[in-house]
């Protein structure tokens, strides 16, 4: 039993010697993983009622997205995680905008700050539609093909759904999507 550990030991020893990218691709799974975890946090405390949580795991996550994107070597992986990124910053900017919408009384028409957050929201989520927008055969796995399918069709949804919040909040002043 222990020369059996001591040679799946050495193994790891040595894999991790001579390949040391395996321990920073390990990292990017894992910094990918906490990307969707956040996502899903902020999913999950909108669905609670707490705009302003959404908004921070949202900001968490568009930073975590831009960090994975300076990491990435291919080119469409770094669109990818840049329009992760921006998808996350409109999320960000939306929640931030009913976060103060709620506070100032939840009536609209919305004050001029709440008006430029959706604005925000809303130049953010369409960079995102556009960047999310890839050529799917030059991601180099299987996953990020997925991964950028599910992203483009959320910043599809959220189009519609800026849009919807500029009509509630009386933002007329914002373009149109």
């Amino acid at each position: 039993m222990n020369r059996m550990l001591v040679v799946v030991g050495g193994g790891l020893i040595c894999g991790i010697l001579f390949y040391p990218g395996l321990l920073a691709w390990g990292q990017v799974m894992g910094d990918e993983a906490e990307m969707n975890r956040l996502y899903d946090k902020a999913e999950e405390a909108i669905a609670n009622g707490d705009p302003e949580g959404a908004a921070m795991s949202s900001g968490r996550a568009a930073l975590m997205a831009s960090q994975l994107a300076k990491q990435a070597q291919q080119v469409s992986v770094v669109q990818l995680l840049k329009g992760n990124e921006a998808l996350f910053r409109g999320h960000e900017q939306a929640y931030r905008a009913l976060a103060l919408f709620k506070r100032a009384g939840g009536q609209p028409p919305a004050s001029t700050g709440v008006c430029r957050s959706i604005d925000s929201a809303r130049q953010e989520i369409r960079r995102a539609v556009d960047l999310l927008a890839i050529d799917v055969t030059s991601l180099p796995t299987a996953e990020q093909v997925r991964q950028a399918q599910r992203w483009h069709d959320v910043a599809t949804g959220w189009v519609k759904m800026v849009a919807g919040l500029v009509n509630d909040f009386q933002c007329g002043s914002a373009a149109p999507p």
